[in-house]
């Protein structure tokens, strides 16, 4: 038997739903849903998600960090590198092992973050502002939802901090 879940009457609405989420995926690529103003496009991916993750748990190590994101942590080092150079991270010791290296957001970081967030925010927004607060409620229950069925599926088929897995 097929391991395929689609029943026919799921086909179409998938097709759609496949269809959608492609369009979503390139649009916010080109666009790269970087907020609005002058702060629009200022931050990557990448770097947002790295201050977001250090500014939601608190200072850590890189191998701590990568797990968290679930990638590998070479690509860690690699990404923080320039946000530590702009200083928006900082190195720091480990309060108890003062050999091991703890990355922490600094002051000038955590107000970047602000500023993109903010913007960021702005921009959702202006996409959604002909949405009632249910249903701004409802979509990002079911794109959480969604995500996290495409983190497991990313976990199950390369493992946790695969370098092919994408930083969530």
């Amino acid at each position: 038997m097929s391991t395929d879940m689609t029943t026919l009457g799921d086909t179409g609405l998938l097709d759609t739903l496949q269809h959608q989420v492609a369009v979503f995926a390139r649009r916010a690529e080109q666009t790269r849903l970087g907020g609005v103003g002058q702060v629009r496009n200022s931050m990557d991916r990448a770097a947002y998600l790295l201050l977001n993750r250090l500014d939601r748990e608190g200072p850590m190590g890189v191998k701590a960090l990568a797990a968290s994101m679930g990638i590998d942590s070479s690509t860690v080092t690699r990404q923080v590198a320039p946000l530590v150079d702009t200083g928006l991270v900082k190195r720091t010791s480990h309060p108890e092992d003062g050999r091991a290296v703890v990355l922490q957001l600094s002051p000038r970081g955590l107000s970047r973050l602000e500023e993109v967030r903010s913007s960021r925010r702005r921009l959702m927004a202006e996409l959604t502002h002909d949405w009632t607060p249910e249903e701004r409620r409802d979509f990002c229950g079911l794109l959480t939802r969604f995500n996290g069925a495409l983190s497991a599926l990313q976990t199950t088929h390369t493992g946790p901090g695969s370098p092919s897995q994408p930083a969530s």
